[in-house]
């Protein structure tokens, strides 16, 4: 039976964060959710409201012998502006905040070295501000923001449009 290890990431609009990863072998499930919040089972009005305290992130399920933790992390990173700590791309405010969650010292470890390399790479000018957190309870989202890539594929292509896409390809060639 395969190993399963979880990642949490917050990186603007949840429905933008499940297609990059769910497409990638050894990856279990992408769920939608909140999490880092004071409100238990948050709904998604309320976390809108910008009154819970909650970020809009993902959690994935996956197989560590297939998908290490560490691709996790760079695969996030291309999906995110890791200079804006204010929200992502058109979605502003804290529940959109860029945040890797931890659920281990391992996690934290890998995370941290992770970032410092990004900001020594020079890639930006501006500083790398995702934060790193430990894991807090994570409350799934209701399920018509479950899957959204699949089941709204033009209205999440019109997300992907507000600003991501072009972010993404203007900063993470290879």
């Amino acid at each position: 039976m395969a190993q399963t290890e979880t990642a949490i990431f917050a990186g603007g609009c949840f429905w933008c964060m499940v297609q990059p990863f769910d497409t990638q072998p050894g990856i279990q499930s992408v769920v939608s959710g909140y999490t880092g919040g004071h409100t238990v089972n948050p709904t998604y009005a309320e976390v809108a409201s910008h009154t819970t305290g909650h970020t809009e992130a993902v959690q994935i399920k996956f197989d560590p012998a297939v998908i290490s933790y560490a691709d996790l992390v760079d695969i996030y990173w291309r999906q995110t502006d890791p200079t804006d700590a204010s929200g992502q791309f058109q979605d502003r405010g804290d529940s959109y905040r860029p945040v890797i969650f931890v659920n281990s010292p391992a996690q934290r470890q890998i995370a941290t070295a992770s970032k410092k390399k990004l900001a020594a790479s020079g890639q930006f000018d501006e500083l790398i501000v995702t934060s790193i957190e430990d894991a807090q309870p994570f409350y799934p989202a209701e399920d018509e923001h479950q899957d959204f890539y699949r089941k709204n594929p033009f209205r999440y292509q019109i997300e992907e449009m507000g600003g991501r896409q072009a972010f993404i390809a203007q900063n993470w060639q290879d």
